[in-house]
């Protein structure tokens, strides 16, 4: 639903009068009768424009304008006065004030001035989002040294100077907006715009104005054209993220535009021809959601062109020590005369847990353990991990007359196959230098 416009006066004739021209012409309106109901409503809810008197009894309007203008300093705020003059006038304007009427006016001028005010905003809004997104993002990369992973960046890195469309799947919080951005990053069309979608969080009643743009007058509330997220990744990338959770009618419309490369705006006679990378997102099992009939099959195949499923964390465990330091350095305090470090009892931990939230968890984790660890090392006490989700330490086979040296074998073996043949990885977790384990490997051949 579209923000309100506030109207503020003393007046209720004037209050009224406001508010049935505004209704007519398509915008929702709240009302205030003075200046101090007007800045408590303001704090609460979000308007897209506020009119208010300047003579008012209790906190005048010029008074209010400075009130709203430090909360929001992008409100347009429109000044009226039946005892104004050109100082006056000129007074508001320099407090930020977005025009000044003198009572009394036309309400055609009052409506042309709104749709105005809104029309400017709404452009500055989409310019924002027409920027390439990636700039802000150009220092996240994508940390790993598992094969599966590095084998995955590789084809990644081979298709993104295609067009076709790319479906990454995964559990939430493995990175698969990271190889999202990474493909756009190192594609033909990296200069353009990166817009994300998040389909869960699309507007009910609004998604396919948001993804596809409207024209002004096609429903109650649409006083302006507004571009959609398809016409502004025009020549970029457009991530839909969260993918399973689109309604099953937006489903519909979705695939005809992957078919035709155009939209049809709400209510627009012609198609927008569109030229953007489509890069599909789902932490659910698109097949699993087609048997479901939660899917569309048709749609499935059509985002399915490059498929990639990215691993849990639980299933790159060489990964851990890689991303905690990354996360260390991160979070490090900058004030930090030293930089803060992991005991071995703590890396051992966080080997050891199951990792359910993947990535995101051991961010959160660590950031945490800086934040609430005294000194410069963290302990295990530091990490608060549930126990229920430690994973438990190999078993091994002990079995009557096994010698002490057979039972370090065992436990080097076991150990090395846990971390994928990781030594650095290993040797921490045993609680011996790589020399160490590097001799032992020898002795043991």
């Amino acid at each position: 639903m579209e923000s309100p416009i506030l109207v503020v006066d003393d007046e209720p004739d004037m209050r009224i009068a406001l508010t049935h021209v505004l209704n007519r012409s398509g915008y929702l309106v709240d009302t205030a009768s003075n200046g101090t109901e007007a800045l408590l409503k303001f704090k609460k809810y979000k308007y897209r424009v506020v009119i208010t008197d300047v003579k008012m009894p209790g906190m005048s309007g010029i008074d209010l304008l400075t009130a709203l203008k430090k909360i929001s300093s992008e409100v347009p705020v429109i000044i009226m006065s039946a005892y104004g003059t050109i100082g006056k006038a000129v007074e508001a304007m320099k407090m930020g004030a977005s025009d000044y009427l003198l009572k009394p006016f036309s309400y055609e001028k009052m409506e042309n001035l709104i749709n105005k005010l809104i029309s400017s905003n709404e452009n500055k809004a989409r310019d924002k989002s027409e920027e390439p997104f990636c700039k802000a993002q150009a220092g996240k990369k994508i940390i790993t040294q598992n094969p599966r992973m590095l084998e995955i960046i590789e084809q990644a890195k081979n298709i993104a100077s295609t067009n076709a469309t790319v479906l990454i799947q995964g559990e939430s919080g493995t990175g698969k907006e990271l190889l999202a951005l990474f493909i756009h990053q190192n594609s033909v069309k990296k200069n353009g715009a990166y817009i994300p979608v998040n389909c869960a969080a699309l507007p009910e009643g609004l998604a396919e104005s948001d993804l596809f743009g409207h024209e002004k007058g096609s429903f109650t509330g649409a006083v302006v054209k507004k571009v959609g997220k398809f016409e502004l990744a025009n020549n970029g990338t457009i991530v839909l993220d969260e993918i399973s959770e689109m309604a099953k009618p937006l489903q519909a419309k979705l695939l005809r535009v992957l078919q035709e490369n155009e939209v049809y705006t709400v209510g627009g006679c012609k198609p927008v021809p569109i030229n953007a990378r489509v890069i599909a997102i789902s932490n659910v099992v698109l097949t699993k959601a087609v048997q479901e009939e939660k899917f569309r099959e048709d749609l499935f195949y059509r985002v399915n062109v490059i498929p990639f499923i990215i691993p849990p964390l639980r299933e790159r465990r060489e990964d851990i020590p890689l991303l905690t330091d990354f996360f260390l350095s991160k979070y490090n305090p900058p004030s930090g005369k030293k930089k803060v470090k992991i005991a071995k009892d703590a890396v051992t931990l966080l080997a050891r847990h199951d990792w359910k939230g993947n990535i995101r968890e051991l961010e959160n984790v660590i950031e945490r353990a800086v934040l609430l660890g005294n000194g410069n090392v963290i302990s295990a006490t530091h990490l608060f991990l549930n126990e229920s989700e430690i994973k438990s330490n190999p078993r091994i086979h002990i079995k009557a007359g096994l010698s002490v040296k057979e039972m370090e074998k065992e436990l080097i073996v076991q150990t090395l196959k846990e971390v994928n043949n990781n030594r650095t990885h290993a040797a921490d977790l045993l609680g011996i230098s790589i020399r160490t384990l590097r001799n032992k490997l020898m002795e043991y051949q």
